[in-house]
């Protein structure tokens, strides 16, 4: 039987070719590396093919810099019956002094296909310790905020 990993730590080297106006890193660069991170991390989890249903907000605490190494840490938070909320931290490394940033933190909600591109059903998400199951209730929190908000967003015609 295949063992469900709930963590994935990934890093890049942040390059020239990502540079914003300003100099730093364009956020949609992270963005992108951020999606692939939560896909490893969601994919790995469920066995299967994910896809990306939203993104909670994302700020970004501080900038990241080309020359910059960032490590990006994911877990899966919450299993319902086919998505799983992803958390993940960004740390940017300056590989010259070593300080570390903490630049953002944000959450996925990733859906489970099968071999027909429906939904399928996930495993269930074993609590182990006491960070996991603090992660899941606030991943409850965010999830009934969204649904709140999903909610109210019907309703306004367009």
């Amino acid at each position: 039987m295949r063992k469900l990993e709930k963590t994935i730590t990934m890093s890049e080297i942040m390059t020239p070719n990502m540079a914003n106006f300003t100099g730093n890193v364009h956020g949609g660069d992270i963005l992108n590396f951020l999606d692939k991170v939560a896909y490893a991390c969601a994919s790995r989890y469920a066995g299967t093919n994910i896809v990306t249903l939203s993104v909670d907000s994302v700020y970004f605490k501080k900038p990241v810099h080309v020359g910059d190494l960032i490590t990006c840490y994911a877990s899966i938070n919450y299993v319902g019956t086919t998505s799983m909320e992803v958390g993940v931290r960004v740390e940017a490394e300056n590989l010259k002094t070593g300080e570390c940033r903490h630049t953002n933190t944000c959450y996925f909600t990733m859906v489970a296909l099968d071999d027909d591109q429906k939904p399928t059903q996930l495993p269930p998400l074993l609590l182990e310790n006491d960070t996991e199951k603090r992660r899941h209730r606030e991943a409850l929190e965010r999830r009934e905020a969204r649904l709140r908000l999903y909610q109210e967003h019907s309703k306004k015609k367009g």
